[in-house]
């Protein structure tokens, strides 16, 4: 059996989940527009940097979820499903997974952003397993805050090793160990694998793919 780690933002998907569920939110005028996207924006550039503080950007990114009940949010997200992520979803994307899932991989989305915001996406996928920055509850409502490890650069690499270790595994239990991401913030990860492959890659992780030797796959442009 052979191990297979799949980012999720502009990697399986040609977009950011979590940006655009913050635009769908002002969308709907749930959250106020104009602050918030200049401040979504600024997050995101600086994710794209390299740059990004995830508590700050955490609690930016969780006060939406903090503010409404949770079965109000789920409704929105199916919304945001049908009018956002299912169009978005792309033919080779599916291929790709499709290819590790049937030849009895085990398969992981390791994630960033928020399992609330990316379990409905993961299971259109048809994956089981993902390895997101998991959300604090109480009484049935977020609190905004983050629980554990947020599923970031080096977190992502021990939030995985954690995952496996529940099922009695680590990287070296698999004759080959795959990692595709677009962002050099999954270096960590990319450097834990046997067969990393920068897949749309951005351009910082572009150059060290092509120093080290690494494939380059583009899924979508």
């Amino acid at each position: 059996m052979q191990l297979s780690l799949f980012d999720l933002d502009h990697t399986l998907l040609p977009l950011d989940s979590d940006y655009e569920w913050a635009r769908f939110l002002i969308g709907l005028g749930v959250i106020d527009g104009a602050s918030y996207e200049a401040e979504n924006e600024r997050l995101f550039r600086a994710y794209q940097d390299g740059t990004l503080d995830i508590d700050e950007s955490l609690a930016f990114l969780l006060a939406p979820l903090a503010a409404h009940p949770i079965a109000q949010l789920e409704c929105w997200h199916e919304q945001f499903m049908d009018e956002v992520i299912r169009p978005a979803i792309r033919p080779g994307a599916i291929e790709l997974v499709a290819r590790h899932l049937d030849r009895g991989d085990l398969c992981a989305v390791v994630t960033s952003t928020n399992e609330f915001v990316t379990a409905p996406i993961v299971r259109e996928f048809g994956i089981q397993h993902l390895i997101a920055t998991e959300l604090e509850s109480v009484d049935g409502r977020f609190t905004g805050r983050a629980r554990g490890t947020p599923s970031f650069r080096e977190g992502k690499v021990s939030r995985t090793e954690q995952w496996l270790a529940t099922m009695g595994h680590d990287f070296e239990s698999f004759a080959d160990s795959w990692c595709y991401s677009d962002s050099i913030n999954d270096l960590p990860l990319l450097l834990r694998v046997t067969r990393p492959v920068a897949t749309n890659p951005d351009p910082r992780l572009a150059a060290t793919a092509a120093e080290r030797g690494w494939p380059t796959l583009q899924l979508f442009r």
